[in-house]
């Protein structure tokens, strides 16, 4: 199933995630809601979700670790605790999220490029592009006439062909600010809880 249409029906549960933050005494506060041991703070590398889990005994992460999430066996987590909001982030975890997001962005760079290159207006006066930070009306209208020409394939390209900063750091900032809540419309996030 394409991640397109994972995106559009039910099936919105991530496979892989990247490690923020490794708590080997668990989360402070946490003695009776879950077992005792390691936590881990946890961010998906499809739908960017923030989870919590008990790692497995003996086992210790570091921050940007890629580990399975997924439903079948996994060798470092033990269970998937559940999702969690940008708020209940520890403060490392917050400072380790733009590298993550970074890493995951980087390593699915065609799939944020044809976003760039299918983005579509979402009331009669915004459009998507419009929600990328640092893509007003006239970076928003040089990337329509060029995508007309000839689709972008690269960041670089489309850099290069509209004189725009940096796409990765752009889509990065629109990932935390949609994990963070703050803003209405969710392009590449799903809410948490």
């Amino acid at each position: 199933m394409s991640e397109r249409r994972e995106r559009e029906g039910k099936h919105l549960y991530e496979e892989y995630a990247y490690v923020l933050d490794f708590l080997p005494f668990g989360k402070p506060g946490m003695r009776g809601k879950y077992r005792m041991g390691a936590v881990v703070q946890l961010i998906g590398e499809n739908y960017f979700t923030l989870l919590e889990a008990n790692v497995k005994p003996g086992v210790t992460l570091k921050p940007l670790d890629r580990v399975y999430v997924g439903k079948e066996s996994r060798k470092e987590i033990a269970y998937i605790l559940g999702r969690i909001g940008y708020e209940e982030l520890t403060a490392n975890a917050k400072m380790e999220l733009e590298n993550a997001i970074e890493l995951i962005v980087q390593k699915r760079e065609k799939w944020f490029v044809e976003f760039f290159n299918t983005a579509h207006p979402i009331t009669p006066r915004m459009h998507m592009l419009e929600l990328i930070p640092g893509i007003g009306k006239k970076y928003m209208w040089n990337i329509l006439d060029e995508r007309e020409k000839k689709p972008f394939e690269s960041f670089e390209e489309l850099q290069r062909r509209i004189n725009i900063p940096n796409p990765l750091k752009l889509i990065t900032k629109r990932v935390i600010e949609e994990l963070a809540g703050e803003s209405k419309y969710r392009l590449f996030t799903r809410p948490s809880g």
